[in-house]
């Protein structure tokens, strides 16, 4: 919590400022009793109408003045408390952009999107408070202490009793709340989690009717959040009513001997009155202070989760600084071998090739043999185990990672397009890209008829998603995103599987000019995409199979012979 209050240093005038504000209104309020003491002493028990007046009018001025403070506090306070969240937030998207898609996998997408919002939503709503009961609270109690002990010393002696038990009330519902707020934000994360698995998934869950258990799940979910949520307000709750008994009989204390006291001639009514005042002042600073220890264990589990992200280290940071520009358009595999986090067996093992400028490296496998694996390590979403990927002759770990991702046109499997025009996602992959050349990429990647045929053609809106666009519209806009940036390195993974056989054709086909002076890495399932490859790579199981062009394969590769005849006829392998 303290490392992230760091951050308020940024706002320290304006949090000076809401100090200064705050203690003008605390003083007011201590000064408000003594008047009050004097109207009815020197006013109403003499009779002198215009002593009244006067202490009113005084009590007037002073209330307003402590009031204007107050809201200006409100003001400040709030606005500190809303810059601070917003720079956590920013700090906490800047530090996760450094992530490597395996630290990514490791906090889960729901956890990061919960501690992103609702954890920095506490942070920020305790902060808003503290500000103003840090300084409020501890003036209105040691000044309510001070103006009742001027009052009367001895009826003071009954504070001695009741704020020993108020506070030890306190601390004992603390202790009890405290371990329960953790559960909250970690059932809030698993209620996420289902939620979004819930509707990104909906297709898929209504293709296997599947609503009824997906209804249980998130009900289990939305259950164990509500329990324990109840469980701890359970215990929350006694806490305002334990709090208004002990101040109640606080009162009723000091009414009872201070009317003694009074009776006895040691005491004005005026002072009880004032003394009165006072003793709600030092409870309702507890009461304060009890409400800041309700919200701050809440915000510490809070603060602990956003510190959690900003203190976890990028499995891999930016060490190097070569440029990617030796060996314009050549990509190497040397003995490169790679392990998921916890898996049994490496996904890939010593992987070798070279591919150059000019040439298509087609790369060809079943299912889970690592395909898609193999090609995110090229821009290194993931970190290699062993051996050395090289792009442009420079190993992807002595060059940035926006170096070598500068260098490289990526379409991935699972086509991405983000809300906002279709120009604007083809601009994506250049900012500066002019209208001639949006339209262009679009035409290369056989995207130009769909779009012209839309309203608004180029300015026509994608929803969230991609979900008004088909998906073999979707993977040809991802492939115009990719062209537009001119790369020395294109990597389609498997990104004509959506597209029918004679678009599939058109494009390889207008693909051939526009990529001829780069390096093309192309994944595909279907034999017909990569038979005109220069060089096919046969995956089975991690492991290179084969390589070479698909008459050799077919000649001397079991693997590939067995793909190829599950897919084409005799005639067509002839």
């Amino acid at each position: 919590m303290i490392k992230l209050l760091k951050n308020l240093t940024f706002y320290k005038w304006i949090v000076l400022a809401v100090f200064g504000l705050v203690f003008i209104q605390s003083m007011s309020d201590l000064y408000l009793p003594t008047l009050m003491a004097d109207i009815i002493d020197k006013g109403v028990v003499v009779g002198d109408t215009p002593y009244i007046w006067k202490i009113g009018g005084l009590m007037l001025l002073v209330a307003a003045f402590g009031a204007f403070a107050s809201v200006i506090a409100s003001y400040y306070s709030s606005k500190a408390a809303m810059g601070l969240g917003r720079d956590i937030r920013r700090k906490v998207f800047t530090h996760v952009e450094k992530f490597s898609l395996q630290d990514v996998d490791h906090i889960g997408t729901a956890s990061l999107i919960t501690r992103t919002t609702n954890d920095i939503t506490q942070v920020q709503q305790v902060v808003i408070m503290m500000l103003r009961m840090v300084i409020s609270a501890p003036i209105m109690f040691i000044g309510g202490l001070i103006m009742a002990l001027s009052k009367d010393a001895k009826l003071s002696l009954i504070i001695v009793v009741t704020i020993p038990l108020l506070v030890g009330s306190i601390l004992l519902i603390m202790n009890k709340g405290i371990p329960l707020f953790k559960a909250v934000q970690t059932r809030l994360d698993r209620l996420n989690l289902v939620l979004r698995e819930n509707l990104t998934g909906i297709r898929v869950i209504r293709a296997f009717n599947r609503e009824k258990e997906e209804k249980i799940r998130l009900q289990k979910a939305n259950k164990d959040l509500t329990d324990v949520s109840i469980k701890v307000n359970k215990v929350m709750a006694l806490l305002m009513p334990v709090m208004m008994l002990v101040m109640n009989l606080t009162v009723v204390g000091v009414i009872w001997f201070g009317g003694i006291r009074i009776n006895n001639g040691a005491m004005e009514v005026g002072d009880l009155m004032a003394f009165i005042q006072y003793i709600m002042q030092i409870m309702f600073a507890l009461v304060m202070a009890s409400m800041m220890f309700v919200m701050i264990p809440r915000a510490a589990v809070s603060a602990k989760r956003i510190n959690e992200v900003l203190e976890m280290e990028p499995t891999f940071l930016d060490d190097g600084t070569k440029e990617a520009n030796r060996n314009r358009g050549t990509l190497e595999f040397d003995q490169v071998s790679f392990s998921y986090p916890g898996a049994e067996e490496p996904a890939l093992s010593n992987i070798s090739f070279k591919a150059n400028t000019g040439e298509i490296t087609a790369i060809i496998g079943g299912t889970g043999a690592g395909k898609s694996t193999l090609v995110n390590l090229i821009p290194r979403f993931y970190d290699v185990t062993s051996g050395s990927i090289r792009v442009n002759g420079i190993d992807v770990r002595e060059a940035s990672q926006e170096e070598i991702r500068s260098k490289i046109g990526f379409v991935p499997q699972k086509a991405l397009l983000f809300t906002g025009t279709i120009a604007d996602n083809i601009r994506f992959g250049k900012e500066d890209a002019t209208q001639e050349e949006i339209e262009y990429a679009a035409n290369i990647a056989q995207a130009d008829d769909f779009i012209n045929n839309m309203e608004n053609k180029y300015e026509s809106l994608i929803t969230q998603g991609g979900s008004n666009v088909s998906g073999g519209q979707k993977q040809r806009l991802s492939i115009a995103r990719a062209l537009i940036r001119k790369p020395d390195i294109y990597i389609f993974d498997d990104s004509f599987s959506a597209l029918d056989y004679k678009t599939d054709a058109k494009l390889r086909e207008a693909l051939k000019s526009e990529i001829a002076h780069a390096t093309v890495i192309l994944v595909a399932q279907r034999v017909s995409t990569v038979i005109d490859a220069d060089r096919i790579i046969v995956l089975d199981r991690g492991e290179v199979a084969g390589i070479g062009t698909h008459e050799e394969l077919l000649e001397n590769n079991d693997v590939y012979r067995e793909i190829v005849e599950s897919q084409l006829q005799e005639e067509e392998i002839a």
